[in-house]
């Protein structure tokens, strides 16, 4: 059973984003256990009364982060062999990144600030992305 997705039109997150991230996070809670299949993109989008393409995005992103595999007219199902500290650091970074519109901090710059941060652990004090330097 898939868990209850709720979409908020006032949110600065886009709607894609939203079920990105609330099906991203029962895959890694185990709310959705390895093999249970999604709903059809049609079905879902039907459901939240998004656009077909809207709730496709989602799921394609959900595929590149290995999440998800599509098995043609099987569907799409949650995918074997999901590492816990992926799973934890993709939610983190998807909490990051939605911190980071909500801010309107440029993608470019959250990114430098990301690697900034972990290039400190490995080549000492680094000069900051946000302030320029």
């Amino acid at each position: 059973m898939t868990p209850r997705i709720r979409i908020d039109a006032d949110a600065p997150t886009p709607p894609y984003e939203q079920v990105r991230a609330q099906l991203a996070g029962a895959i890694g809670d185990g709310l959705l256990a390895v093999g249970t299949r999604l709903p059809a993109v049609r079905a879902l989008a039907a459901d939240l009364g998004l656009a077909v393409n809207t709730v496709a995005r989602a799921y394609r992103e959900l595929e590149s982060a290995g999440l998800v595999e599509t098995r043609g007219r099987h569907g799409t199902v949650v995918a074997p062999g999901r590492d816990d500290a992926t799973d934890r650091l993709h939610r983190a970074a998807a909490g990051y990144a939605a911190e980071a519109r909500r801010l309107g901090v440029p993608a470019e710059r959250a990114v430098a600030l990301v690697r900034a941060a972990l290039d400190a652990g490995t080549r000492g004090p680094q000069r900051s992305p946000e302030r320029g330097e």
